[in-house]
């Protein structure tokens, strides 16, 4: 890629917590929801699965904009696997006391598709990081006012590393922002790939 382009990153993600971790490291990254509709993509592994999903989203979001060699769209989709089972968000309060139940005093192992595209140059580069959650053996009575706030919801997994849900999380092997939705180091490693040094992202 030229070095006299003026790059700027294009989140193809709802998530305020990707958007967070993106401005917490200096970069002010465009938000395009892709409104792609998840259900349609299966796979029978938890990393194939959440990187399919982040390529479809970057992917519906880059078909929609015009034409700047300097933007860059990054689509993310996060799982959890546990045991012979695929968890993204739970579907209801019911469902995300279940999986609870299940996941305490265990461990699962936390996969986030990253999927980076140019808009202009074609190029693409793609990657899964992976992070095992430990969780707590929490109780009956902490499960129910968890799922209750109503955060479990509204994340892959059922669980946050960064809300509420990483009280419950006892310790992790990886990278915590994997995790919370987005890797840092493996966003640097796949920018690299594509010729694009992170610190042309970062903010004046």
């Amino acid at each position: 890629m030229q070095t006299d382009i003026t790059y700027r990153l294009i989140l193809a993600s709802a998530s305020p917590a990707r958007r967070a971790l993106l401005t917490g490291a200096g970069i002010d990254a465009e938000v395009i929801v892709s409104g792609v509709d998840e259900s349609v993509v299966d796979a029978e592994d938890a990393s194939t699965l959440c990187l399919a999903l982040a390529r479809m989203k970057a992917r519906t979001v880059a078909a929609d904009l015009p034409a700047d060699p300097g933007a860059l769209v990054l689509g993310c989709d996060s799982v959890l696997a546990f045991g012979s089972e695929i968890f993204g968000k739970p579907s209801s309060p019911e469902e995300a006391m279940k999986r609870w139940s299940a996941m305490r005093g265990k461990s699962g192992v936390l996969h986030t598709g990253h999927h980076l595209t140019g808009l202009v140059s074609g190029l693409q580069a793609e990657a899964v990081g992976t992070t095992t959650v430990h969780f707590a053996d929490v109780s009956d009575a902490e499960i129910e006012a968890y799922v209750a706030s109503g955060e479990p919801l509204q994340v892959a997994g059922g669980f946050t590393l960064d809300g509420r849900g990483g009280a419950f999380v006892e310790r992790i092997e990886g990278d915590p922002g994997n995790v919370i939705g987005l890797s840092l180091p493996l966003l640097r490693t796949l920018l690299g790939e594509m010729g694009v040094p992170i610190t042309s992202l970062w903010r004046n």
